[in-house]
């Protein structure tokens, strides 16, 4: 009865906003924000049912890859609508730059924090050990951040970047996809519905997913409108909204689907969802944004960044390379953990540009460091880059 509660509950919460937007209806910002924002929750209880049903089919870390990609619904629309007006008006280029960079400095800052102390929190073990097949997304993601140095400097996101980081991304699914197959054990709602035959397991499995992603996707701009008109109010500036508030609105399927994990003391799964959607976004969306500002503009033009924005570019990058050096032994402690929250969140109390310099090679620092002193991840940072380890991890696995 419960498990059938949670279920039609999920449902509903996005049934009555599809209702909603279909119907036209034009609701005040707050009850929009309200409204859309309850249709996200329960989509994300969808998307996490659906990726445990979905590694029935397939490996774990394409199931959670897929996950991710369409959790990241949201965060796509949203900056892709940006990239496309910045095409015709240049001022959007910062809107768009703010969304990304926002949107994946929350997803480690907070995302990957949360993980561990939820399941801290569960079970009181003061670190999360991940399986070896998280190697594939660590790699990707140690890949995509050493390219990403190479844009600030440049002072621009181009054809170049473009496909580079979407090689990258193509590489890790299909790497993921070769992933070693591994049931899970379900409970709960996914129990039940694995229990009407294959057939019918299938059809739910891809109904949900269907309902889930097309609920964020027509939900996480009507959120991240409804926020901040009810935050112009007390007169913020708008590009600290749209890099905090919008995609904290549209990484929100991620953060639940992956302390859903976590409370169910699966943390391999939470960090495996948020480490997709990392891997995701500084690909995929980064690698889409100048293309579709190049259609926009109805030419091969470059998306030129302001110095704002390349600050922005180098300290996301800077904090993307310490997240990859502290997992890169397949271990995330709460005290690592504390430190990362730590530092994403004191950026934040610090308006001066400057300070986001210092933030940049604090980071990088701190990874050198990591890497220099400690030999498992001295060594973690190689084996993930030999092709030999790497796949004996996976085969071992």
């Amino acid at each position: 009865m419960t498990n059938a509660l949670w279920v039609s509950s999920s449902i509903l919460l996005c049934l009555q906003w599809i209702v909603i937007h279909l119907s036209g209806i034009h609701p005040s910002p707050e009850w929009q924000a309200l409204s859309a924002g309850l249709a996200i929750f329960g989509a994300a209880f969808m998307l996490s049912w659906a990726a445990e049903l979905a590694q029935l089919e397939m490996s774990q870390a394409l199931a959670l890859a897929l996950l991710a990609l369409i959790a990241v619904l949201p965060e796509y629309a949203v900056d892709m609508y940006f990239a496309w007006m910045a095409g015709k008006d240049p001022k959007y280029t910062a809107y768009a730059t703010a969304n990304m960079t926002g949107a994946n400095r929350l997803l480690i800052g907070v995302g990957w924090a949360a993980v561990v102390f939820t399941y801290w929190l569960k079970t009181r073990k003061t670190a999360v050990e991940l399986e070896p097949s998280h190697k594939i997304e660590i790699r990707y993601l140690g890949l995509a951040t050493l390219y990403s140095f190479f844009i600030p400097f440049k002072g621009r996101l181009d054809f170049v970047d473009a496909c580079i980081l979407i090689a990258i991304f193509a590489f890790y699914i299909r790497a993921a996809s070769r992933a070693a197959h591994v049931e899970p054990e379900l409970e709960g709602p996914t129990a039940i519905i694995a229990s009407c035959g294959t057939s019918g397991r299938r059809v739910c499995t891809v109904l949900m997913f269907l309902l889930a992603g097309f609920t964020i996707f027509i939900s996480a701009e009507p959120f991240a409108e409804g926020l901040l008109a009810t935050g112009r109010t007390f007169g913020i500036e708008e590009f600290i909204l749209v890099q905090w508030l919008a995609p904290l609105a549209s990484e929100s399927p991620e953060f639940i689907v992956a302390i859903l994990f976590a409370l169910k003391g699966n943390p391999g799964a939470s960090m495996g969802t948020l480490l997709s959607s990392k891997v995701n976004q500084w690909t995929l969306l980064v690698g889409m944004l100048p293309l579709v500002y190049a259609v926009s503009a109805g030419r091969v033009v470059p998306m030129v960044m302001d110095s704002r924005q390349v600050e922005e570019i180098l300290l996301t990058a800077a904090q993307s390379l310490f997240a990859v050096a502290v997992l890169a032994n397949l271990s995330f402690s709460l005290v690592e953990a504390l430190i990362i929250f730590v530092l994403f969140s004191t950026q934040l109390l610090v308006p001066d540009p400057s300070f986001r310099y210092y933030y940049s090679f604090l980071y990088i620092i701190l990874a050198v460091g990591l890497i220099l002193l400690k030999r498992d991840s001295r060594e973690a940072i190689c084996g993930l880059f030999s092709k030999g380890s790497s796949a004996q991890a996976v085969k071992k696995h």
